[in-house]
């Protein structure tokens, strides 16, 4: 008889991210997921783009204007987005 070692799927996906992708890229997607609830609806419908590399946000919006208003907010934007994911993920916001 053969016995497998049975785990759950969560488990499973977690592992498989953590092996191909480094243990920090699910929570990179869930950081990135946080976005419109930090920024709020008006600067999320202004977001034109959003990823992570190396722990720099890079985030592209539609606005110069809006923009330069983010650049005064950047310290308080990435301490936010780092708490609601439970860690340190950020240690740079990029506006384009």
């Amino acid at each position: 008889m053969v016995y497998f070692d049975v785990k759950p799927l969560g488990d499973l996906i977690k592992e498989f991210y953590e092996q191909h992708r480094g243990s920090d890229y699910l929570d990179e997607i869930k950081l990135i997921n946080t976005w419109p609830k930090v920024v709020g609806p008006f600067i999320a419908s202004h977001t034109i783009d959003l990823s992570i590399k190396n722990h720099k946000l890079f985030v592209r919006v539609d606005s110069d204007a809006l923009r330069n208003e983010l650049n005064y907010s950047k310290s308080l934007l990435m301490k936010n987005l780092n708490d609601r994911v439970g860690k340190e993920i950020l240690k740079e916001i990029v506006l384009n």
